[in-house]
């Protein structure tokens, strides 16, 4: 195990230019649904969950400098690390799991691309937009030379422009800020009780899926994982572990601190109100931009559906070649092939639930099995080669890190259970 020598280290380059593998980190998780799900939960408890999303901050940022630092220090990524200790088919299985989830809500990302679309120009004919749209990202992906490079420097603009705007928005909005402090401390709002789901009448009622739906979509075990990929396309080296730990906790700060930006935004200006339809979340920009709220909302959630569309498609390209045992670099041919086959499985499924009007409830009971498996499998992963001697050696993970990383593998695997109680439920008599 190689020692750092502080003596040879470079330069410490720009604050910006130090950053960027957590942000494109940061923007996968920042999609549709983390936006409408943190707006959900102000409008509907205010400020009362505050704490909930601190926790799984906390949790996520665990788990990404816990990959960033396997990345960094093992010099090579998870899957391969897995196929050195444990064996190839253990890493496959990783990929392919990974592979398939990704596939299965990447028709999400295609829909609220549409949703979007179709509410800044009703006449558009967005089953042709969805086409054009990926085609055009899969011709970037086979023309791009250092793809890598491109997505850091648009993630970066992306996450400026929303940052900006978000806060600026909440300034306008004049929040309570002794209301949001006692947001910090832990209670639960009377609406929620903790329960398992049950099955009333034919209709699945669970107390806790604001909750759950909160703790899935800012805590993403696929998006930490990937990060150990995403520090060695930077080409950082062990050289680089204070870098790799100070990307990781800007990048998780910004995706909870733009959460908790539209959480505190939706609960001092639309608490009460129904916040489950874009038109009613629009209200929230109205401190901002009165009257072309709606406008440049359905913008700023188009923007918000592209951050996660291409990298979501790449994670579980990348990770599948990985697993393989191919060369996984985003630059190298079988990550874009697989991803090009996650994209077409995206717009495929999205263009049928549009032309038949439905959601392919298969397709999403599917990828929520797979999370059943692969979130808990993925953690505790992380969480072994964290401290294995012959990988990380002073570096392996300490008792804070590993107290908080058992914390969100327990929180994980309360999630799978859950989602596998409700699938139980779905196909009980």
């Amino acid at each position: 195990m190689a020692e750092i020598d502080e003596t040879t280290q470079a330069p410490r380059p720009p604050f910006w230019r130090s950053i960027g593998p957590a942000l494109i980190t940061a923007c996968v998780v920042m999609g549709p649904g983390s936006l409408l799900i943190s707006a959900n939960v102000g409008a509907t408890h205010r400020y009362q969950l505050l704490w909930l999303l601190l926790i799984t901050g906390i949790c996520m940022g665990t788990y990404v400098t816990m990959a960033a630092r396997i990345g960094v220090v093992g010099g090579a990524s998870i899957c391969t690390l897995l196929a050195q200790k444990v064996n190839r088919t253990f890493a496959a299985v990783i990929g392919i799991n990974l592979f398939l989830i990704c596939s299965a809500f990447q028709f999400s990302n295609n829909l609220a691309f549409v949703a979007a679309s179709e509410t800044l120009v009703p006449k558009l004919n967005t089953t042709l937009m969805l086409v054009v749209l990926n085609v055009a990202i899969i011709t970037f992906l086979f023309a791009a030379k250092q793809v890598y490079h491109f997505l850091e420097r648009s993630m970066k603009i992306m996450v400026g422009l929303m940052v900006f705007c978000f806060l600026l928005n909440l300034v306008i909005a004049k929040p309570n800020l002794l209301g949001i402090l006692q947001g910090f401390i832990p209670s639960l709002p009377e609406s929620i009780t903790f329960g398992i789901p049950k099955k009333v009448d034919g209709t699945i009622i669970d107390p806790m899926i604001l909750i759950a739906s909160l703790l899935g979509t800012t805590f993403s075990v696929a998006a930490a994982f990937y990060q150990g990929n995403l520090v060695l396309e930077k080409g950082w080296t062990i050289k680089d572990y204070k870098n790799g730990i100070g990307d990781s906790i800007i990048g998780v700060s910004v995706l909870t601190g733009i959460s908790a930006i539209i959480m505190i935004t939706t609960a001092t200006v639309i608490y009460g109100k129904p916040a489950d339809d874009i038109g009613v979340l629009a209200q929230s920009l109205r401190p901002l931009l009165g009257s072309t709220a709606h406008i440049f909302f359905c913008i700023g959630l188009l923007a918000v559906a592209m951050n996660p569309f291409l990298i979501n498609a790449m994670i579980g390209g990348g990770i599948l070649a990985d697993g393989l045992g191919k060369p996984a670099r985003l630059s190298d041919r079988w990550p874009r092939i697989f991803t090009v086959c996650v994209l077409l499985i995206g717009m495929l499924v999205a263009l049928l639930a549009l032309r038949t009007g439905e959601k392919p409830v298969s397709l999403i009971i599917f990828g929520q099995a797979l999370t059943v498996i692969g979130n808990p499998l993925m953690a505790g992963t992380m969480l072994w080669l964290a401290n294995r001697k012959d990988i990380m050696g002073d570096k392996r993970n300490g008792p804070i890190h590993n107290a908080l990383g058992i914390l969100g593998f327990l929180l994980v695997l309360a999630m799978a259970i859950r989602v596998l109680l409700r699938l139980a439920l779905q196909f009980s008599s």
